[in-house]
C-alpha cells in the first residue's frame, strides 16, 4: 500500500466508524464499543505507519481536482511533512486512549453510541486539518470540529452550565470564523490557489497585496479556535462536557488546530511585521493572564483549562518569533501531558467524588486511592511545571530559546521587540506555571482531614491509558535531540541561557508555593468542610453528572467556594476576587455586547408589535367596522328594504335635476 493512500485511511477510518457506531447505536449496542475504539487504534496504527515512511523527510503530496470552480480550483491535496504526520499520530494515539478511556468512563451512559460517534468524527475532522494540502479541504474539517464540540461540550444537555457552554463555545468559535473565511477567500484571490503550496510560494516571492489584513483576519479564526485573547473564554466553561472530551479537545483536537494552521502559514505572516507584532502580543496577555487565572481556580478540569490557554500561548509565541518548529514540538508535547493530565483528573474526581480542590484538600489518602493517577499526574504535572528531564522541559526551552533568538537580533524579519515581549512573558508564566501545578499536586493528593473515601480501583480502561501516555510525557523530550530532521531541521538542544532562566522561575514557583501550602494547611485542617462559605461573586457549580450526583450530600455546596485557606488566595491577595472570573472577561463582553444587542431585539420587539402591527391591525379595523355597520343594516325586514329603495330612488331623482340645472 502506497504512502498516499495509506494517509487517505487515516482520517477516513474514524469518519467509517462514526457512521457505523450511528446505525449499530440502537440495532447492535454490543457493537458500539469496538466500532468505536477499533478504527481509531487502527487510524493511529497507519499515522504511525505514514510518519516512519515520511521519515521527516521531503514532503510528500498528492492531489486530485475535487471541481472545477471556473476560477480558483478547488484540489483534494494531501501535503505530508514532518510537521503533518507528527501531529497525526499525537491526535490518533491521544483519540484512542479517550475512546478507550470512555468505554469505562461513560459506561452506563445511555448516550453513548452517540457520543462515541461524534469523537470519532471530531478525529476525522482533525486529521484532514492535518493531512490536507488544500485550505478549502481543510475549512471542511475546520468547521465539522466545531459542530462536534458543541454537541459534545452540551453532552449533558440537561444541565443549564453544558447548555451555555456548548452555545457559548460554538458562538465564540463562529465568531473567529467569519473573518477566518474571509481571510482564506482574500489570500487564495491574491495567490490565485487554495493550494497551500501555492500560497506559500505566492508569500515568499511577495505576490500578496494585503499580507497585514490577511494575516490579522486568519488570526481572528486562530484566537477562536485556539482560545487565545480575547476569545479564549468558551474554553474554560467547555469543562461542564464530559471529562474524556476535555482531554480531546485541549491536547489533540480544536484548540491545536488554530496553531497548527499559522504553522503551516507562516510565511504569510512573517510577511507583515505588525502581524507578528498582534501575534506577540496576544500571546503575551494568554500566557500571564491565564496562569494568574489557573493560581485562583478551584474546580480541578478549569486549572487545567486556563493551563491549556496559557500553553497554547507558548505556541503562538513561537510562531511569532518565526520558528514554526518549537510551536510544533510544543504542541506535540504538550499534547501528551495534558491529556494525561486531564484523564488523570477524570480518575481523581471518580474518586473523590468532587471536582473541587477545596474538597480535596481536606482528604487524607486520597493518593493511596489513586495510585495510578498519582504518579502518572506527578510526572505530566513535573512536565507541565519545564521541570527537567520530561518533555515539557524540553519543547518549553526550544520556545524561549527561539525568543531569546529574535530579542537578540539573530532571527531575521523578526523585530527585537517581539523576541523580548515572548521572551519576558515566558518567563513569568513559567515561575506561575510551576506555582499552580504545584497548587494542584499538594492539594489534590495532599489533603489533610478526614479519610478519602473508597470507592474501589478504577477500571483498568481509565488507569491503563494513563500509562500510555506517560510513556511520551516521559520519553519525548530526551528522544528531541533525535528528531531535528522532523521539525525543518532545527536543533532542539536547550539553550543554556534560556534553560538556567526559566528552570530558576519554575524551582521559584514551585518552592513560593510549597512554602504558602505549608503555612495554611494547618488551617484547611482545622476548617471543616462546611465552613467554606459560597463565594456569592462566583458562578454556580455544576459538577460532571454522572460523578458528583452520588456524592454531593457528602460535600454539600463546597466545590467553587473561596477557600481562605487556599495558597493560591493568598499569593495572589487582592488580585485573586479578579482571577478566579478570567477578569471578568465575560462580564466585559456582557456589558459589550450581550446586553446592547438583547436591548437592541427588544426595540426591534416593541417597534414590530407597536408600530409595525398598529399598521397591519389599523388595515384590519376600516374593514372590519364597515362590515359590521353594512351587517347592522341587514334586518331581513321587507319594508325596510323597499323604503330605503325609494329612498335612494328619490336622491338620485334629485341630484339628477340638480345636475341637469345647473348644466
Amino acid at each position: 500500500m502506497s504512502t498516499t493512500t495509506t494517509a487517505v485511511l487515516v482520517p477516513l477510518l474514524p469518519f467509517l466508524g462514526a457512521v457505523a457506531g450511528l446505525m449499530a447505536g440502537r440495532r447492535g449496542p454490543g457493537f458500539v464499543r469496538p466500532l468505536a475504539v477499533l478504527p481509531t487504534a487502527l487510524s493511529a496504527v497507519l499515522a504511525v505507519a505514514v510518519a516512519w515512511r515520511q521519515g521527516g523527510g521531503e514532503a510528500l503530496d498528492a492531489a486530485t481536482r475535487l471541481t472545477p470552480t471556473g476560477s480558483v480550483p478547488i484540489d483534494l491535496a494531501l501535503h505530508l511533512d514532518g510537521f503533518a504526520v507528527l501531529v497525526a499520530v499525537l491526535v490518533g494515539v491521544v483519540a484512542t486512549c479517550v475512546q478507550l478511556y470512555s468505554t469505562a468512563y461513560l459506561r452506563d451512559d445511555p448516550r453513548y453510541p452517540s457520543y462515541a460517534a461524534l469523537v470519532s468524527l471530531f478525529t476525522s475532522a482533525m486529521l484532514l486539518v492535518v493531512y490536507s494540502g488544500d485550505l478549502m479541504v481543510l475549512l471542511v474539517g475546520w468547521e465539522i470540529m466545531g459542530i462536534c464540540s458543541y454537541f459534545l461540550v452540551g453532552h449533558y444537555w440537561e444541565t443549564e452550565a453544558a447548555r451555555a457552554a456548548s452555545l457559548k463555545a460554538f458562538l465564540v468559535t463562529k465568531l473567529g470564523d467569519v473573518p477566518f473565511l474571509i481571510g482564506v477567500f482574500a489570500l487564495a484571490a491574491d495567490a490565485g490557489t487554495f493550494r497551500i503550496n501555492g500560497i506559500l510560494s505566492a508569500a515568499v516571492a511577495g505576490d500578496i497585496q494585503h499580507p497585514t489584513l490577511v494575516a490579522l483576519l486568519l488570526l481572528a479564526g486562530v484566537a477562536g479556535k485556539s482560545a487565545q485573547f480575547p476569545l479564549h473564554t468558551w474554553l474554560p466553561d467547555a469543562m461542564a462536557g464530559p471529562t474524556p472530551v476535555s482531554a480531546l479537545i485541549h491536547a489533540a483536537t480544536m484548540v491545536a488546530a488554530g496553531v497548527y494552521l499559522v504553522a503551516r502559514l507562516l510565511p504569510v505572516f512573517t510577511a507583515s511585521a505588525a502581524a507578528l507584532v498582534v501575534l506577540a502580543v496576544m500571546a503575551a496577555v494568554t500566557m500571564v493572564g491565564s496562569a494568574l487565572a489557573a493560581l485562583a481556580q478551584d474546580d480541578v478540569k478549569r486549572v487545567l483549562a486556563y493551563s491549556t490557554v496559557g500553553q497554547l500561548g507558548y505556541m503562538t509565541g513561537a510562531l511569532a518569533v518565526g520558528d514554526r518548529g518549537a510551536a510544533v514540538f510544543h504542541l506535540i508535547s504538550h499534547g501528551a501531558f495534558k491529556a494525561l493530565l486531564f484523564l488523570g483528573a477524570g480518575v481523581i474526581i471518580h474518586a473523590a467524588g468532587t471536582n473541587s480542590l477545596a474538597a480535596m484538600a481536606r482528604m487524607k489518602g486520597l493518593a493511596r486511592r489513586v495510585p495510578d493517577a498519582y504518579w502518572t499526574m506527578t510526572v505530566a504535572l513535573l512536565a507541565l511545571a519545564a521541570i527537567p528531564p520530561f518533555s515539557g522541559f524540553f519543547s518549553k526551552e526550544a520556545v524561549l530559546g527561539a525568543a531569546e533568538h529574535a530579542a537578540t537580533g539573530h532571527s531575521p524579519g523578526i523585530p527585537g521587540a517581539v523576541g523580548w515581549t515572548v521572551l519576558v512573558a515566558g518567563l513569568l508564566t513559567a515561575l506561575l506555571t510551576a506555582a499552580y501545578a504545584t497548587r494542584l499536586w499538594l492539594l489534590a493528593f495532599h489533603g489533610k482531614g478526614t479519610e478519602a473515601p473508597d470507592h474501589g480501583r478504577e477500571p483498568l480502561a481509565m488507569n491503563g491509558v494513563l500509562w500510555v501516555l506517560f510513556l511520551p510525557t516521559v520519553a519525548l523530550g530526551l528522544a528531541a535531540w533525535k528528531l531535528p530532521r522532523w521539525f525543518d531541521g532545527r536543533s532542539l538542544t536547550p539553550a543554556l541561557t534560556t534553560s538556567v532562566l526559566s528552570t530558576g522561575c519554575a524551582l521559584a514557583g514551585l518552592l513560593v508555593m510549597y512554602a504558602a501550602w505549608r503555612q495554611t494547611s494547618a488551617a484547611a485542617a482545622r476548617t471543616p468542610l462546611g465552613a467554606v462559605a459560597a463565594d456569592p461573586e462566583a458562578a454556580p457549580y455544576v459538577s460532571e453528572e454522572e460523578t458528583i450526583a452520588t456524592h454531593e450530600a457528602a460535600y454539600g455546596g463546597i466545590a467553587g467556594a473561596p477557600d481562605p485557606a487556599d495558597p493560591g488566595r493568598v499569593l495572589l491577595g487582592p488580585l485573586h476576587r479578579h482571577a478566579v472570573t478570567g477578569f471578568h472577561l465575560d462580564a466585559v463582553y456582557s456589558a459589550l455586547f450581550v446586553r446592547p444587542t438583547r436591548g437592541a431585539a427588544r426595540l426591534v420587539r416593541f417597534l414590530d408589535r407597536e408600530v409595525v402591527d398598529a399598521y397591519v391591525r389599523g388595515a384590519g379595523t376600516a374593514p372590519r367596522l364597515l362590515g359590521a355597520a353594512v351587517r347592522r343594516a341587514q334586518t331581513g325586514n321587507v319594508q325596510t328594504y323597499l323604503g330605503a329603495l325609494l329612498a335612494g330612488s328619490v336622491v338620485l331623482a334629485v341630484a339628477a335635476v340638480l345636475v341637469a340645472t345647473g348644466a
